[in-house]
């Protein structure tokens, strides 16, 4: 496969490059450590056969990272996909009812109203995770993961209390796990993987990075001091739950589906709908946090539109993330390298809660129009999810019969 990278790579990128180096040279965990996990149940020459495909394996990722590095300083530079080009993939591909110019509004909007929030709490600085707050700091990475992992039956307990959300008998467990080095570079705050289509097993899991309870990660102290509002939009009801909700839908075709602005807009959305749904004390470090995290969510959007857009250069990304989303450089500096990275995908957290939100509005004023006050926000979500992965202007279209979205985006 890497030779086959190296035939077609005639002109890497180099900011792309950069970001596979590093991931080749964090990349032997996963080999030594994750991958000889297999190896328990394997006979002594089924171990031989593997030690030996591993040991070549990280060989020709070494020889890799070698090569591109050799080559970088001749590389081209970073360039954006331009304007046109951006809004096809809004429009024709995402299908959002939305061009550059407006998504950029709407997340300087929430970006404005996310930073007044977090002013408006009695005590502001609650906004920034601080371990020292904290009741009781993991001793080691062991305690850190299960105290982290602890946290998700108590959400599910509120929630099924609160009847917020239909939770199936076939929902499986939710893991947490370190996060590999080869990770680091693009998802500074790890990643959710939620059980495959058609995998027998109905775990997932998610993967945060190593435990340092002294690091200036945002995710790392968010973690230590309440891990909740994070927990929350990676397992139940954020993304495990729905996207395993999703694996369950008759249609195939909607089963195929993955929008990507349909599972973050989700995710999001039930950071904020838990906190006023009362999961968190008021002016509680969570809630400071759930403000937090929607404020850089908001500044996702900017960087991404600028970036693609050719307004912006990488460093002013990375700015931006620090002053407007509240991130310090190690998160602000992987944040702008995943935005480089994959077009769109920052956009879609605040673009999909936006929609969602507008959604559950038209929701209510219909059930009490035809039906009287009978509205349940735990009605509207199983209805919302029932669909599936699809892009909200469709769910708009099979939950009111109203096309408008998909037309404004179709034309």
């Amino acid at each position: 496969m890497l030779k086959t990278g190296r035939s077609n790579l005639t002109k890497p990128v180099k900011l792309y490059a950069q970001l596979a180096i590093q991931a080749a040279r964090g990349g032997d965990d996963l080999y030594t450590t994750s991958l000889m996990t297999l190896a328990d149940e394997l006979s002594a020459s089924e171990r031989k056969r593997l030690v030996k495909a591993r040991d070549n394996a990280l060989k020709a990722l070494h020889e890799y990272a070698d090569w591109l590095e050799a080559g970088v300083a001749n590389m081209p530079d970073w360039t954006p996909l331009g304007e046109a080009t951006y809004n096809h993939l809004l429009k024709r591909v995402l299908l959002l009812p939305f061009d550059a110019r407006d998504v950029a509004t709407l997340g300087e909007i929430e970006l404005g109203r996310y930073r007044a929030l977090e002013a408006l709490l009695k005590d502001p600085r609650l906004a920034s995770p601080d371990p020292a707050r904290a009741q009781h700091v993991p001793k080691d990475q062991e305690e850190f993961l299960a105290a982290y992992e602890a946290r998700q039956q108590e959400m599910i307990d509120f929630l099924k209390q609160q009847q917020l959300i239909t939770i199936p008998p076939y929902i499986g467990p939710f893991r947490i796990r370190q996060l590999p080095e080869a990770f680091k570079p693009t998802s500074p705050g790890g990643f959710m993987t939620p059980p495959g289509l058609y995998d027998a097993d109905a775990g997932g899991f998610f993967y945060i990075p190593t435990y340092d309870p002294k690091s200036g990660n945002f995710y790392i102290r968010a973690a230590i001091e309440d891990p909740r509002p994070i927990l929350g939009h990676e397992g139940i009801p954020g993304h495990f739950l729905q996207i395993s909700i999703s694996n369950h839908v008759a249609n195939e075709i909607r089963r195929q589906h993955g929008d990507g602005v349909f599972a973050e807009g989700w995710a999001l959305y039930t950071e904020e709908m838990l906190s006023r749904e009362g999961l968190y004390p008021e002016n509680s470090a969570a809630q400071a946090q759930v403000l937090r995290l929607s404020r850089y969510r908001a500044a996702r959007i900017g960087v991404d539109v600028n970036l693609h857009t050719g307004r912006w250069s990488f460093e002013q990304a990375v700015q931006y993330f620090m002053e407007g989303g509240g991130l310090d450089r190690e998160a602000a500096e992987g944040e702008a390298a995943g935005a480089a990275s994959s077009p769109s995908q920052k956009i879609s957290y605040i673009v999909g809660k936006w929609q969602i939100m507008r959604l559950l509005g038209r929701y209510r004023d219909a059930q009490n129009k035809k039906e009287g006050d009978t509205y349940r926000l735990g009605a509207f979500h199983d209805q919302l999810l029932s669909y599936g992965t699809l892009p909200l202007s469709v769910v708009e279209l099979l939950m009111f019969d109203d096309d408008a979205s998909l037309r404004k985006a179709l034309q």
